[in-house]
């Protein structure tokens, strides 16, 4: 997809403020997971909703709409407003201080139309979104950062920065939902929030019990790192995509999932694509929400972090010369071992051995990132709600966030953004045409 660029434009801010509960909160500490804490989690994850202009709101100000429900969702959500400290063993805790989020009020001299493509990365993020540098770390420091853009056409973005040590996509659409339900006026949030984060803490004493090849130690010593000249497409996988992908599948397989079909169709083209060696070792991790996996399931309302990483393992040489039916065999596997054993046993990984980052060597990590567009702050729903970035700043490890999508023809379906140097691109939509019977405009320009 060719992707309408943005116009330049410039947006006025005024001093960030900080932004406190609504009503007095307890000051207390409260423990972070063994989950919340690891090292891949410690970062600032920004997110965007975009709204259009609603007749209905006229003389409503978005700014203060937003500040005013922020401050109401935070007494609620307390712990947001505090600040992390360090403990031994590098173990993270919130002191609740009530100290607040940054809040920034900006205009923008542009429309919505003129804010481009709205598909990740969201184009003029960093007039968007006020930024933090990353030296800043995410010790003493604001827990969020919220901007509030309005636009010239009556429309305004409001985008949000988020420490992801304290919550999840599903964590933090439950505290953008409390939000948009305080704006439109309810007097609390129809899921109240549960913190219970000792349910993902380590067992003592903590056992490995299962293999964890997401996070196995791997030294690139066929130099694989892709180079930095990448371009981005979004590939959209409609009804008919779907539908062809599955027809190739044996019976026992076509009950799959459209996510895990997608999956396993960008994992076999993007190997190709970038062609490793043949033996190499090539990785796929799911993003899998384990909320309702653990017997009983987490709490409703529980929004600290509840995600884990299986991963899909094979050679490159394998995945290329078998049938597409065996990548989706592979991932289906991958998404199916996360049971509470497993959720368990990685826990107490995190603590063995330090809280280990993921690998990053032929690694390619997906995650499906909806409910986003669905947040109604009284505008009604978004024009784009979601991830601000494409996902692929983790360098070495590619992160695709696939997307719920409707195309202009109105199909429903999902969006695989992939960033690729522009060779390996080329290479990548050749076989995923080859795959899908040479549906060029199906795949590529449909958005």
């Amino acid at each position: 997809m060719a992707l309408i660029n943005a116009a330049t434009f410039k947006v006025i801010r005024k001093n960030p403020e900080l932004i406190r509960p609504a009503k007095p909160t307890p000051h207390e500490l409260r423990i972070l997971s063994d989950i919340d804490d690891q090292d891949g989690l410690r970062f600032q994850m920004p997110l965007v909703e975009i709204y259009r202009h609603n007749p209905s709101m006229e003389g409503r100000d978005p700014v203060r709409v937003i500040r005013d429900a922020v401050a109401e969702a935070l007494v609620f959500y307390y712990p947001f407003a505090g600040r992390l400290r360090e403990y031994a063993t590098r173990k993270l805790v919130v002191e609740c201080t009530g100290e607040g989020v940054v809040f920034v009020e900006a205009d923008a001299d542009a429309t919505l139309q003129q804010l481009g493509t709205l598909l990740p990365p969201i184009q003029n993020l960093h007039e968007l979104l006020y930024d933090v540098p990353a030296a800043a770390g995410v010790i003493d420091c604001p827990l969020m950062l919220i901007q509030v853009t309005r636009l010239l056409c009556g429309g305004f973005v409001f985008a949000l920065r988020f420490n992801h040590v304290m919550c999840d996509a599903a964590g933090i659409l439950q505290f953008f939902t409390a939000v948009g339900e305080l704006a439109r006026g309810a007097e609390y949030p129809s899921v109240l929030p549960v913190w219970q984060r000792h349910i993902l803490c380590a067992r003592y004493p903590p056992r490995v019990t299962l293999r964890h090849p997401e996070h196995d130690i791997v030294i690139d010593t066929k130099r694989t790192i892709i180079p930095h000249d990448r371009m981005m497409r979004h590939l959209f996988f409609g009804p008919t995509e779907i539908s062809t992908l599955r027809h190739t599948l044996p019976p026992h397989l076509h009950s799959c999932s459209r996510f895990q079909l997608v999956t396993a169709c960008m994992w076999r083209c993007r190997t190709i694509a970038t062609s490793p060696h043949p033996s190499e070792e090539v990785r796929l991790l799911c993003v899998v929400n384990v909320r309702k996996r653990l017997n009983p399931p987490l709490p409703d309302g529980y929004y600290g972090n509840a995600i884990v990483y299986p991963a899909a393992v094979t050679t490159a040489d394998k995945l290329l010369k078998n049938p597409f039916h065996y990548a989706v065999e592979l991932v289906k596997r991958a998404i199916d071992k996360a049971t509470e054993e497993y959720v368990k046993s990685v826990v107490d990984l995190m603590v063995m051995r330090g809280r280990p980052n993921l690998t990053g060597v032929q690694t390619y990590l997906v995650s499906y990132a909806k409910g986003f567009e669905e947040v109604d702050v009284g505008w009604g729903k978004p024009a784009y709600g979601g991830v601000a970035r494409g996902g692929f700043d983790s360098f070495p490890r590619a992160v695709s966030y696939f997307l719920p999508f409707k195309n202009s023809k109105g199909e429903e379906g999902i969006v695989a953004p992939i960033c690729l140097p522009p060779k390996a691109m080329d290479a990548l939509v050749e076989e995923l045409q080859k795959m899908l019977f040479c549906r060029r405009s199906s795949i590529v320009s449909a958005l």
